[in-house]
């Protein structure tokens, strides 16, 4: 079976997104899909991709020029993220924490200093990573046990981090430690951390059920040593460059897990329209256009929040409720419509000779990694009732 051609956005683009958007999509169907398969198997990014990743502006889409990026907008990136995902979701998040994540996150808080510092790199070859999870802080993320001393003019980290996305790649981390253990939360810092840091050590990496292609490992901080001049903001805001960056994050999220959905849809509609039973294609079954129609509203749906928090964001509005929500539901249907799609294949569906068993993998991470669901539904529930 050939793989499906890039579907025509679900929303209307002005020309520039629509200009943009399609050059995502002919790159992702021409250099990502072809190595998707090989990726998961092998658990490992390709490093080829990767320099192309760079090469096309993919990894500084909202950098503006002066520091090496596209200048481009929130709402462009995920429309990358989205189309990469339709390609490979692994690929996709790689592309959406060095995002809107790091690059945010420098862009947002860092001096002047810092961002002609490592902006251009982030831009040009340097992966990031954003070091915030550990064993004992997950949805609790504020629970952190990594310490943070002041030595002189540096500072010295101590710890572990778990579940960091890109560490295998990175270059550049941003660490989040506490300086002040009796400020509870107010005590957390973020550092920016070079990767040949003496005392930093890259652990083991995850043998993950999906999106394998993009690395997951933990990180060892043996009295890491950090200039003063690294720290992001100032000591004790860590925590408000932590909730900031991943409201913003898992609008990406939604938009990888409406990616995923959409590549779903794409291989059952192609499929239904070529098997055949009792004489036809299971296309022309009314149970299985109802089951059609479905994933197409339920996609539909989730990109409308995906792209009303971008616009939210943009304007400069409020936008918790809107991430939140869009997180939430991007990541149900990207499970629901991912399923679906493996029972229109049957059999063949529940194999490896056909992509949607890999989406299937993939799609589990969007109802937990960036904010669980529960996590999403409280923080809806607290906006509403104020």
């Amino acid at each position: 079976m050939t793989t499906p051609g890039p579907r025509a956005p679900l929303l209307e683009w002005d020309e520039e997104e629509a200009m943009f958007c399609g050059a995502v999509a002919d790159f992702a169907r021409k250099e990502i899909a072809p190595r998707a398969r090989a990726m998961d198997e092998a658990g490992k990014l390709d490093p080829e991709l990767l320099r192309q990743l760079f090469e096309t502006g993919l990894m500084g889409i909202e950098v503006p020029e002066q520091y090496g990026g596209q200048g481009g907008t929130f709402t462009q990136a995920l429309i990358a993220i989205e189309e990469l995902a339709k390609a490979d979701p692994a690929v996709a998040v790689v592309v959406d924490v060095q995002n809107t994540l790091v690059n945010n996150a420098i862009l947002r808080w860092g001096s002047e200093e810092q961002k002609r510092r490592w902006l251009p790199r982030l831009c040009a070859d340097t992966l990031g990573a954003y070091a915030l999870s550990e064993a004992g802080a997950g949805s609790d993320a504020f629970a952190l046990a990594a310490r943070a001393e002041a030595d002189g003019t540096d500072w010295v980290l101590t710890g572990r981090k778990l579940w960091i996305t890109n560490a295998a790649e990175a270059g550049v981390f941003l660490v989040f430690a506490n300086a002040n253990p009796a400020a509870g939360y107010r005590g957390i810092t973020c550092f920016v951390v070079e990767r040949e840091a003496r005392g930093l050590q890259v652990g083991r990496k995850e043998d993950k059920l999906g999106i394998r292609a993009s690395s997951t490992c933990e990180l060892i901080l043996d009295a890491v040593r950090v200039p003063a001049a690294n720290v992001l903001g100032e000591p004790g805001k860590g925590y408000k460059i932590a909730i900031e960056t991943l409201n913003e994050g898992r609008i990406g999220i939604g938009a990888q897990m409406a990616g995923l959905a959409a590549a779903a849809l794409a291989h059952a509609l192609a499929y239904a329209k070529e098997r055949k039973q009792f004489g036809q294609p299971i296309a022309e079954f009314q149970a299985v256009r109802m089951e059609l129609a479905r994933m197409a509203a339920d996609i539909e749906s989730a990109r409308l929040l995906v792209y009303n928090a971008a616009r939210r964001r943009e304007a400069g509005l409020g936008f918790v409720k809107e991430a939140a929500m869009a997180k939430y539901w991007a990541s149900e249907i990207a499970e629901t419509v991912a399923s679906r799609a493996i029972e229109i294949f049957g059999g063949a569906g529940f194999t490896r000779d056909y992509p949607v068993e890999k989406l299937y993998r993939d799609a589990k991470i969007g109802r937990i990694y960036e904010g669980t669901t529960n996590m999403q539904l409280l923080t809806i529930a607290k906006q509403l009732l104020g």
